[in-house]
């Protein structure tokens, strides 16, 4: 089993910046991906960005909207995942959802709310 645990969120004007983290216990040694999705009122579920967790080289995947906006990181003992978030925008007003996947499922953590308003 693995456990996720996300903070980070909160209000922000269009144009900040915040940083989510996730906080993984449990069987963290078999995770092979983690990343990070957002849910927004009336909207599926969708990819932010993941990191493939199996090899030091840690390769990265964002969706389209958030390229050269969110870098997503990870410590090397793969128990935190990070979600910086700079020149946020409206549409990126969203509940975030951390997510592992191992061989045998994934997981998800209960969600951060990040609203971007003026």
């Amino acid at each position: 089993q693995v456990q996720l645990v996300e903070s980070g969120g909160g209000l922000v004007q269009p144009g900040g910046s915040l940083r989510l983290s996730c906080a993984a216990s449990g069987s963290t040694f078999s995770i092979l991906v983690m990343g990070w999705y957002r849910q927004a009122p009336g909207k599926q579920r969708e990819l932010v960005a993941a990191i493939n967790t199996i090899n030091s080289g840690g390769r990265t995947n964002y969706a389209d909207s958030v390229k050269g906006r969110f870098t997503i990181s990870r410590d090397n003992a793969k128990t935190t995942l990070y979600l910086q978030m700079n020149s946020l925008k409206p549409e990126d007003t969203a509940v975030y959802y951390c997510n592992a996947q191992r061989r045998s499922g994934e997981y998800w953590g209960q969600g951060t709310q990040v609203t971007v308003s003026s």
